[in-house]
């Protein structure tokens, strides 16, 4: 499991966007804003959108060769960023779309009533950030 570094824990935790980048059927990259939270006793990466989103839709589909879909989450902040990636998947499941609105709501604000919602989870097995932070 990834620990991050105190200094990327602080980062992750603070009110910023990122992007999501999936990958397209055609295998090009799919960059969009988003919300995130960090879960730093699992080393997962939550993000909540609607089911038929192009970001859940990638996210559902496996890789050509097979191998499950992978992500990137990038937050920025001047010369401060930090990368965290790893295979996704879509959960559909209430306690855990549950759980990623609790914790979005701890780091922005409460989400609106999504009906649809879904929660992209990332189990992220690759960080790379600002080099003071990687220490």
């Amino acid at each position: 499991m990834i620990h991050l570094t105190p200094e990327q824990r602080v980062f992750v935790t603070e009110r910023h966007l990122a992007t999501l980048t999936t990958l397209r059927e055609d295998g090009s990259p799919h960059v969009v804003p988003v919300s995130f939270t960090w879960d730093h006793e699992t080393g997962v990466v939550r993000i909540i959108t609607t089911d038929s989103s192009v970001k859940a839709l990638n996210a559902a589909r496996p890789a050509p060769d097979g191998a499950p879909p992978r992500a990137a989450v990038c937050q920025v902040e001047g010369g401060r960023w930090i990368t965290l990636e790893g295979p996704v998947v879509v959960s559909r499941d209430p306690d855990e779309v549950a759980e990623a609105e609790r914790r979005h709501t701890r780091r922005y604000k409460e989400p609106r009533v999504n009906p649809r919602r879904v929660a992209l989870r990332i189990e992220v097995d690759k960080v790379m950030s600002s080099s003071y932070m990687a220490l």
